[in-house]
């Protein structure tokens, strides 16, 4: 089996946490108050917009179940994190994670109070407002990413064990135990 990629997961979820984190605190420092400034002659436009649902404004009003739901995919990935040999789902898994983290922190600790708070949102692409495209933040990006790559790896058969998924079945059919680690 190929080598454990928990140090991989541990490296790059903990990188894009703190890049959440801290274009939020310079997003509000920035922006807050202020009408969209336009990037890159429009292509991208920042703003601050305090988002109470879930992806593309759905569930508002339902911040608390939201809560809940990122809470078991963290508890989730975590508990994954000491299998995976792959390092596709390991960057995958690591993108989820952090991107749920960082919205789960401000569900936690962003007005109106926790379990309750809005998440900030601060990236609208095309135009203002997020007439194009939902506004987003960094933690959304990784979570779309490591999600995007998930489906890949599984539709490319891989597991997170870094086994393909034909072999283990194979495996399975011949009766052999894939969780005990192979005799000497």
């Amino acid at each position: 089996m190929p080598p454990r990629r928990g140090w991989l997961f541990a490296v790059v979820a903990p990188v894009v946490l703190v890049a959440d984190i801290i274009t939020k605190i310079l997003a509000i420092a920035a922006l807050a108050g202020e009408p969209p400034a336009r990037v890159l002659g429009g292509l991208v436009y920042l703003q601050i917009v305090r988002n109470p649902g879930a992806a593309f404004g759905m569930a508002t009003g339902m911040t608390w179940l939201l809560t809940c739901v990122a809470l078991a995919v963290v508890v989730a990935i975590i508990w994954i994190m000491p299998k995976l040999r792959s390092v596709g789902w390991a960057i995958g898994l690591a993108l989820v994670l952090a991107g749920a983290l960082g919205n789960l922190i401000d569900r936690f600790f962003r007005e109106p109070g926790p379990l309750r708070g809005h998440v900030v949102d601060f990236v609208s692409v095309f135009q203002p407002n997020g007439d194009f495209f939902p506004v987003f933040n960094i933690a959304d990006s990784a979570i779309v990413c490591g999600g995007i790559l998930i489906v890949l790896m599984a539709l490319l058969g891989r597991d997170y064990d870094g086994r393909l998924t034909k072999d283990k079945a194979a495996d399975k059919a011949a009766g052999k135990d894939l969780d005990k680690a192979p005799e000497k």
